[in-house]
């Protein structure tokens, strides 16, 4: 049976209010129209869903019945409705997120602090996963966007915005005093137990490059998951660990840790937030965004 589900938004108005010129006032249209509406559709149906009274109208029985499944229906839709309100005003909603531990340690937490200070009742979910693995998120719309580290591999053109500057270094604790205070060929890392991160990180990727474009090929002694675990392998002696400066500060301030000084320096990179404009975001991460001027 195909009819006009406007004619259910009429008669859900009728029903509720008991009176033809009520609803009509509350949809704004006239009063015949809504009587109109309610003939066709009992027309449609071959049953009469209203008596008309003096004042107002009742349902009949069959008017009833129905009444009671399309009163539930529109009520979920004008819930429905309400809620989306909430999520377009900022009052409710949920942002998706795609970060490292990286990014999220040092750039995304002051970001996400400041923002929910603003919307407290926004709810933010963080996939925590290496760049390459956030990228695949985004492109199949699982995250609204990424907070990333360059540089950014892959044959699309994501939207790219630059927040913060990282430098990628090597450091070691007092077992390799020695070092410390020399200019080392970055040749000399050959000869050092070397602790890195593991293969599938946009780190890894990058310093390996960069070392291979000047003859250098590392077998690390040591794979580990996060740069937080090379800094306390690398301060209990174990190697010298290959970080982006920020995870060693403090104890590069503290002096349990000291940077190993080549003839030359690895490029500077960017902590960058990556979006796709074919993936609409909803209007809290659109907010985000617009804070961050992604």
């Amino acid at each position: 049976m195909d009819i006009n589900l406007e004619y259910y938004r009429i008669f859900y108005y009728v029903g509720k209010l008991k009176s033809i010129s009520m609803a009509a006032e509350e949809l704004r249209v006239s009063q015949p129209a809504v009587s109109q509406t309610i003939r066709r559709l009992e027309e449609a149906l071959g049953s009469a869903l209203f008596i008309r009274m003096p004042r107002g109208v009742r349902f009949t029985p069959e008017g009833e019945m129905l009444y009671s499944y399309v009163q539930r229906g529109y009520g979920y839709i004008l819930q429905g409705e309400h809620k989306l309100m909430e999520m377009l005003d900022l009052e409710t909603g949920l942002i998706r997120i795609g970060a490292s531990d990286m990014t999220l340690q040092f750039y995304l937490l002051e970001v996400l602090e400041q923002f929910h200070e603003r919307y407290p009742n926004i709810k933010v979910t963080v996939t925590n996963a290496p760049t390459p693995e956030t990228l695949k998120h985004l492109q199949d719309g699982r995250i609204d966007f990424g907070v990333i580290s360059t540089p950014v591999a892959g044959g699309r053109e994501w939207k790219k915005k630059e927040v913060r500057n990282i430098q990628d270094v090597f450091v070691a604790g007092e077992k390799f005093a020695y070092l410390q205070g020399e200019t080392l060929p970055y040749k000399q890392l050959e000869k050092l137990p070397i602790l890195s991160l593991e293969k599938n990180t946009s780190t890894r990727n990058y310093v390996d490059g960069f070392l291979e474009q000047n003859g250098v090929t590392l077998n690390p002694e040591f794979e580990l998951a996060t740069s937080n675990i090379l800094i306390e392998f690398a301060r209990k002696g174990l190697g010298v660990a290959s970080v982006v400066e920020d995870f060693a500060k403090e104890l590069l301030e503290k002096g349990e840790l000291f940077l190993l000084e080549f003839d030359g320096q690895i490029p500077g990179r960017e902590i960058c937030v990556v979006t796709d404009d074919r993936i609409p975001v909803s209007a809290a991460a659109g907010k985000l965004l617009e804070m961050i001027g992604a």
